[in-house]
C-alpha cells in the first residue's frame, strides 16, 4: 500500500518517526513534507499534497473494500488539518489524537476513511503507531447503508 505523509512544525518530529516505521513493514511511503523543521510553516501547504494526491487516487465513487493508497496528515491537534483535507473530491479524513481506538477502526468500517489526521500533542510516538498500524489493517465494510451515506456525502463536492 502507497501512504503519503505530511506534518506541519507541530507533527513534524512524530512524521519523522512514522516514516521509517511504516517503511519496515513495507508500506510504500511518500513524504510530502516538510522536509526539515521550520517553526513557522503553514500546515495547509504539505496537507493539501497528500490530499490532492489521495484525491485523484483514490477509488472514484465508494466501496473501496482494501485501501491501495492511504493518507496520513500530523499537527498539533489534527483538526486544522482534517479541515483542508475534507475540502477534496473523494477525501474523507478522520481524526484520532487518542481516546477510544474504536474511533479508528469506525472511520475505516463506516465511513471508508482514505486519510487519518494525528494530534501530535496529545500523542505518543507508540500511540500513534499502533494507531496508523489499527486503521491501516481495517477494511470498509462495504455495508448497502454506509455505501449509501459515502455516494451522499460525494455529492456536496
Amino acid at each position: 500500500m502507497k501512504i503519503y505523509i505530511a506534518s506541519d512544525h507541530a507533527g513534524f518530529a512524530l512524521k519523522s518517526e512514522l516514516i521509517p516505521f511504516l517503511a519496515e513493514r513495507d508500506f510504500d511511503v511518500v513524504d510530502c513534507g516538510p522536509e526539515k523543521y521550520m517553526h513557522d510553516d503553514d500546515y495547509p501547504d504539505y496537507v493539501s499534497l497528500v490530499t490532492e494526491k489521495i484525491s485523484q487516487e483514490s477509488y472514484r465513487g465508494v466501496a473501496l473494500v482494501k485501501m491501495q493508497v492511504a493518507g496520513i496528515v500530523i499537527g498539533w491537534s489534527g483538526q486544522g488539518e482534517a479541515m483542508v483535507a475534507n475540502r477534496f473530491s473523494n477525501v474523507r479524513c478522520a481524526v484520532f489524537y487518542g481516546g477510544p481506538k474504536h474511533v479508528l477502526t469506525l472511520s475505516r468500517e463506516h465511513n471508508d476513511a482514505n486519510i487519518l489526521s494525528l494530534g501530535a500533542h496529545f500523542l505518543t510516538t507508540e500511540d500513534a503507531e499502533k494507531a496508523v498500524l489499527l486503521w491501516l489493517s481495517t477494511e470498509f465494510s462495504g455495508e448497502e447503508r454506509h455505501v449509501r451515506r459515502i455516494k451522499k456525502i460525494e455529492n456536496y463536492d
